[in-house]
């Protein structure tokens, strides 16, 4: 599964899934190397009983 991170304030990282860190942080791979960082969230999407119909 593809994840993406981030690592400071301006570098994001998508690689394969590893796992969680005990610090919140989680880990994945790019090629050999392993990345950790926050993961990013998704952005929620609306409620489809919220969204009007026209």
């Amino acid at each position: 599964m593809l994840r993406t991170i981030t690592l400071g304030s301006c570098v994001s990282v998508q690689g394969t899934y590893l796992g969680d860190l005990p610090d919140g942080r989680i880990a994945v791979k790019v090629d050999q190397t392993v990345y950790a960082g926050s993961p990013v969230v998704s952005a929620r999407q609306p409620h489809p009983d919220s969204m009007l119909t026209i």
